[in-house]
């Protein structure tokens, strides 16, 4: 934890030094009230006011500046914790920016929220404690000690004989309840996991009559949780009744010598003031320790918040700039030379000696069942996955020689899932391009038949967009992605199924101005329904990862088993509906 601290306090250094300044500061000066008290108790004679007003004066200006210099620790301290705080979520956002697909998937995104949420206010309020707390309780405790020990060293002992039975006593509760808080923390992703999974999918939740369901389910995981920090909190319980045993017995063993001393004139030299003085220390040095032993769970909790914290950190990019990039992408032309292709080390491979050369310009249609890898193979071109053997060349350079922003900036992709950000039209078309003028914003969202539904709109292109896109259509939004791919006027662009949304006759609309818009670009079009992709070029089918069938779409009728059997079967239905 004290790495990830030390990464990303930079430039809070300053106020968190200073919190602990102040804070040993505050420390002495209370160690230093009761003493005062206590001379002041015995060391006045009756009616001699200014020794009285010379000792409240001490007292007066004792608790002043023990007021500010608390005070100042707490400003100072406020200041460095939610700086760590926003820089450990700034940290991890901009690292978790520089993932690549595989990187996302090993953590999971309720995994990933956790951390930048729960896991990071776990470490702010531990860092809190730490600059606070377990710098404030040993100085109470080191100068409690001494100042008891000047008043009377016999009776003092009894206190520094309890410090570590107390000490034993505290800190094995703190070691019982670690494991508890190490194995619930985990449970949070599931939590998590549970609460995404129900809100994004909630129209269909409701479709099927599901709600009871999902809250047995969102229960079952809560219940989870709550069970283990019950268990965690009923061994936290005996903290206090442990503490307030011994502080009792010790003030009434205290109180007892103290008064047999006064009594029989023992010879301790500890009188009225004395006894009180003691007592008072023996509770900060007691409560000292309890703070400590609070300190210590709270701290065990963040260790693992801080290492789920340090792993995306630490977590290397499996994708990244070559050490010498080339930033220009020449042309749109696309090969892949016996590419192979697995999603981990331990997994078969999914793409199985792909040879494939598409010629810039060229428009390129890909059919085939569901899990033949279409989708894997068009994210083999703007590398979001790298491939396991061979190579992807575009623009007649192996994409792992390009910079990465260089590339995905040439190749446009409106991936199979759509995905709109809350803001304006506008706001969403300028992803394409931030630099993206009115005009050419109305341009591309008429080429993708996306100005027709935009203009019934009351604010037209300024109409805000729910996060998700939920107040648009399916069809709608896939215009709208469509719209954004184009303003970038990229080298490549590629529809994963984007069209599947909308009619034929606008699919048609928005293939014909594909083909006048960005004649030079190439285009690679992944469809389910044959009528979108066959006036392409080529088609190719896929089947078990591997190229089934290359042809435009008359010598695939005639040679390819499978094409021809999707093309009969679409239209049979076609006929009988």
């Amino acid at each position: 934890m004290l790495k990830i601290i030390k990464h990303s306090l930079r430039e809070y250094k300053t106020p968190a030094i200073m919190t602990m300044i102040l804070v040993i500061i505050e420390g002495i000066l209370e160690c230093m009230i009761p003493f005062t008290i206590a001379q002041l108790i015995t060391g006045v004679r009756a009616g001699d006011m200014a020794t009285i007003q010379s000792y409240g004066l001490r007292l007066i200006l004792l608790a002043l500046f023990s007021l500010l210099t608390g005070a100042g620790a707490g400003f100072a301290s406020a200041d460095a914790v939610t700086g760590l705080s926003r820089n450990l979520r700034k940290d991890m956002f901009a690292k978790i920016q520089t993932f690549s697909f595989e990187n996302i998937d090993k953590f999971s995104t309720p995994s990933i929220v956790t951390r930048l949420t729960t896991d990071v206010m776990n470490v702010q309020q531990s860092f809190m404690m730490i600059i606070r707390m377990v710098m404030r309780a040993p100085v109470m405790i080191l100068f409690a000690t001494i100042m008891a020990l000047r008043i009377s060293s016999e009776i003092s002992m009894l206190f520094l004989g309890l410090i570590p039975i107390v000490a034993i006593c505290l800190f094995g509760i703190v070691r019982l309840v670690m494991p508890i808080f190490r194995k619930a923390f985990h449970k949070y992703d599931d939590l998590n996991a549970s609460i995404e999974e129900d809100v994004e999918g909630i129209r269909v939740v409701k479709a099927y009559v599901h709600e009871d369901l999902e809250i047995q389910k969102f229960e079952k995981a809560s219940a989870n949780l709550r069970n283990d920090f019950t268990k965690a909190e009923r061994i936290l319980a005996w903290n206090m009744p442990i503490l307030q045993l011994c502080i009792y017995s010790v003030i009434t063993i205290v109180l007892y010598l103290g008064s047999m001393t006064i009594i029989e004139s023992q010879g301790l030299k500890l009188n009225v003031g004395g006894i009180s003085s003691i007592v008072t220390y023996g509770m900060q040095i007691l409560m000292s320790l309890n703070i400590l032993s609070m300190v210590f769970t709270m701290i065990s909790m963040s260790m693992e918040s801080a290492e789920r914290i340090e792993e995306i950190l630490d977590e290397e990019p499996r994708i990244k700039d070559p050490k010498d990039p080339v930033f220009t992408v020449e042309n749109g032309s696309i090969d892949f030379e016996n590419v192979y292709f697995a999603y981990g080390p331990n997994s078969a491979d999914v793409l199985k000696d792909i040879n494939l050369h598409i010629a810039e310009g060229e428009t390129i249609g890909i059919v085939g069942g569901t899990g033949s890898s279409k989708t894997t193979l068009i994210s083999l071109i703007s590398r979001l996955y790298d491939v396991t053997a061979g190579r992807v060349r575009v623009g007649g350079r192996d994409v792992r020689e390009y910079d990465l922003a260089a590339l995905r900036d040439a190749v446009s992709v409106v991936l199979q899932k759509n995905v709109l950000f809350s803001g304006t039209i506008k706001d969403n078309m300028r992803w394409g391009n931030k630099n993206a003028t009115d005009e050419e914003i109305v341009e591309a969202c008429k080429l993708a038949q996306a100005d027709e539904f935009i203009s019934t709109f009351p604010k037209g292109y300024d109409t805000y967009i729910e996060q998700g896109g939920t107040n648009v259509s399916g069809g709608q939004k896939q215009r709208l992605c469509i719209a954004r791919a184009l303003l970038k006027k990229p080298k490549v662009l590629i529809l994963d199924d984007s069209t599947s949304a909308v009619d034929t006759y606008t699919d048609a609309l928005i293939r014909k101005a594909f083909r006048e818009y960005l004649p030079q670009t190439t285009k690679i079009i992944i469809a389910q329904r044959i009528s979108s992709v066959q006036d392409c070029d080529r088609i190719i089918v896929m089947h078990n990862g591997e190229i089934n069938g290359i042809g435009n779409h008359e010598e695939l009728l005639k040679s390819n088993d499978i094409y021809r059997e999707v093309y009969e079967s679409q239209q049979r239905k076609a006929v009988e509906e």
